[in-house]
């Protein structure tokens, strides 16, 4: 296939551009910078972009077999409000759009774990049950959750006037590498009964690309919104005594799920078992592979590095 990936300098664009190419597929990579990108030399054809402007995004998805969309400003912390959020959902408005003008068969638009409100909430609340899945209500509090629920919306109303198919992934806290896994998860390692609003979720990059490329080329209609985390927390202890310890007297029902094969480490706080039975994907990669078990790069991994 003929595949564009918008935010293709990001961190998950880059790797999305290397696993589409990896698959054979001819990649088309768009983003705000220059062509001097974080892209790998010769990896895909870049062109600069600004998808908040209906002609740019009209101009680069015209002619694609599939279309990732991945540009974003990625949290709702550096940017004023109404800046994240007009950014981000006209942007992803006029991609939508372009797709349904130039009929492409396939949208994988890349949506986030905080459409459900938990991580950025100004009043915090809690989920009713966990692990989070694709039943579990939204109710963003803030502009970046918020606009990723406004343009899963769109992306609704784009299938249904058209033939345009979406796969809406929502991946979890993204590691890029072993510093990214130490930096962001070890204090999680270490300190595992401190209260975590992602619930001690994470998603590697890696898998996360394989998870797009899945999304891009599987064979189905309408919209479709998919979580896509590690099986396993970013601890060592199960996610029932997890919930009881960082909030303690919170009506949250850990609900059962059947046991992994030959045992396997504690379970995630989302359930990722809908990308497994839609796209086929399964995790490679834990935390476990890269930090000890204080949280720590391991030995191979620093040296390595």
């Amino acid at each position: 296939m003929r595949v564009l990936v918008t935010g293709a300098r990001g961190k998950v664009g880059v790797a999305a551009v290397s696993e589409l190419g990896r698959a054979g597929h001819e990649v088309i990579a768009s983003d705000l910078g220059p062509p001097d990108s974080a892209l790998p030399p010769g990896a895909a054809h870049y062109i600069q972009s600004d998808l908040t402007d209906a002609g740019s995004a009209d101009a680069v998805v015209r002619g694609m077999d599939a279309v990732v969309h991945a540009a974003a400003i990625p949290v709702p912390i550096h940017h004023p409000p109404h800046v994240l959020f007009a950014n981000n959902v006209m942007a992803a408005f006029n991609v939508v759009e372009a797709c349904v003008r130039w009929q492409v068969p396939r949208l994988v638009n890349l949506s986030s774990e905080t459409v459900t409100g938990f991580i950025f909430a100004e009043r915090p609340f809690l989920p009713p049950y966990l692990p989070i899945d694709e039943h579990t209500p939204a109710a963003p509090q803030d502009p970046y959750g918020f606009g990723k629920l406004v343009i899963e919306q769109w992306c609704d109303a784009a299938v249904a006037r058209s033939e345009l198919s979406v796969v809406s992934l929502r991946p979890s806290w993204v590691q890029r590498d072993a510093e990214d896994y130490e930096r962001n998860l070890g204090h999680l390692v270490r300190d595992p009964f401190q209260p975590s609003l992602g619930f001690w979720s994470y998603t590697d990059n890696q898998d996360l690309a394989v998870a797009i490329r899945l999304a891009a080329e599987v064979a189905l209609s309408g919209h479709e919104v998919v979580y896509v985390a590690q099986p396993d927390n970013a601890t060592t202890h199960e996610l029932g005594d997890l919930v009881a310890r960082a909030f303690p007297g919170a009506n949250i029902e850990v609900r059962d799920a059947p046991p992994a094969a030959g045992g396997g480490p504690p379970r995630s706080g989302i359930d990722s078992s809908k990308a497994r039975r839609l796209l086929g994907w399964s995790a490679t990669r834990s935390w476990r592979d890269v930090l000890d078990e204080d949280g720590r790069l391991r030995v191979a991994q620093a040296r390595r590095g």
